[in-house]
């Protein structure tokens, strides 16, 4: 395969074993690790958050040149998670290649990505509360404390439809930036094949689960700090609409990276390859 596809990388077929194989190993790993290291993601994807922000906070910049550069600032998150290791809710959504090839069971990938997404949870929110804290908003007078609330606020807004569309395609495009980084071998590789799914998710406006358990909390945090001036749709910016978020999200998200990468991917490169050996 690596003379057929030219490129000094694992092939598309290997990635497929790798990625099983990656499931299998998360799914042994400790509680207590699996939890550290959940709640690193968190802040890890809290952080790419933070740098988009600031890159969003300007107001003049092109509409595009904001999305794109901010998109770009964004892959930090991911970057982390791979590079420094860590276990993200999002990614983990590809162990559904290790249970369907009957290597790890059912029930354990519904703990493992339980566990993860409770973590992420936690390590997202109080990094936003760090955030909150540290006056870090205040920058640019108080603009980055202003698109922060805006961000939020219309993330809130979304029709329950519009954020669950827009969760599957989010996580296409996460799951197919770890797939790619597992082609890599090397530093280099792995970043530049995050950059691109990552950056393009963001710069369309897709929403990630992990992501908004750190942009919502900030705006809702930061509410009592900045003057609204007329920031839409202020209103739904709550406790309960970020809950109105991130289920629709959520089920978005694991359609998209389970559903639409995990799964099609087994079929195509893994189905007749592995014989079962857990219950499914």
């Amino acid at each position: 395969m690596a003379e057929l596809f030219g490129f000094d990388c694992y092939s598309p077929k290997e990635i497929a074993e790798r990625v099983e194989n990656v499931g299998v190993t998360k799914s042994r790993l400790p509680l207590l690790s699996v939890v550290a290291l959940g709640v690193l993601a968190g802040s890890f994807i809290g952080l790419g958050a933070l740098y988009f922000t600031l890159v969003a906070s300007d107001a003049t910049l092109p509409f595009a040149v904001v999305r794109v550069l901010g998109g770009v600032a964004f892959s930090l998150g991911l970057i982390l998670v791979v590079i420094a290791g860590a276990e993200l809710f999002t990614g983990n959504n590809l162990l559904v290649m290790a249970w369907v090839a009957g290597r790890i069971t059912f029930a354990t990938v519904v703990k493992n990505l339980a566990v993860v997404f409770a973590a992420n949870f936690v390590g997202a929110v109080g990094l936003a509360a760090l955030v909150a804290k540290s006056g870090h908003w205040k920058m640019a007078g108080g603009d980055v404390g202003r698109a922060a609330i805006t961000i939020a606020a219309a993330k809130c807004a979304l029709p329950f439809d519009e954020a669950f569309f827009k969760g599957i395609l989010c996580n296409l495009l996460v799951c197919l930036a770890v797939w790619i980084a597992l082609a890599g071998r090397n530093v280099t590789d792995k970043i530049l094949a995050i950059i691109f799914p990552i950056s393009a998710f963001v710069a369309a406006g897709f929403e990630h689960s992990v992501a908004n358990m750190y942009f919502i909390p900030l705006g809702i945090f930061l509410r009592g700090e900045v003057p609204p001036d007329s920031i839409p749709n202020l209103d739904a910016l709550t406790w309960i609409g970020f809950l109105q978020n991130l289920l629709p999200v959520t089920l978005g998200n694991l359609v998209g990276g389970a559903g639409m990468v995990g799964l099609v991917y087994y079929v195509i490169y893994r189905r007749q390859s592995v014989a079962p050996t857990a219950s499914k």
